[in-house]
């Protein structure tokens, strides 16, 4: 098993969402961070004054899949996350030693 986080733009994510939902993803964790990359965030005018704006917000998105649909999720994610742009993110890909499904006990893939 493998968990999937993938920092992506926040207009994306509607699409990105449909594209994993297609893949079978069934269930998904979506938080809003900040961060930044290589753009080192950009300037802002606010009633005429500029600023640096160095955290940029994004959108991580957490799944947990089972090892053989790992490359179509990744692939899904990239397809409808992908501007070709600085900023567009990340996949981050980490094994899962073990998932316990709370309301149930099951473990495993079953929990998943």
């Amino acid at each position: 098993m493998k968990k999937i986080e993938a920092i992506i733009r926040p207009h994306l994510l509607d699409a990105v969402k449909s594209a994993l939902q297609e893949t079978g993803i069934v269930g998904m964790t979506v938080t809003e961070v900040k961060g930044f990359g290589r753009q080192k965030g950009h300037t802002e005018t606010y009633r005429g004054t500029e600023y640096q704006v160095e955290f940029l917000p994004k959108v991580k998105v957490e799944v947990a899949v089972a090892d053989g649909i790992v490359q179509p999720v990744v692939d899904a994610i990239v397809k409808t996350g992908r501007t070709g742009k600085f900023g567009d993110g990340k996949i981050f890909i980490t094994t899962l030693v073990d998932v316990v499904r709370i309301r149930t006990g099951e473990r495993g893939e079953s929990a998943l």
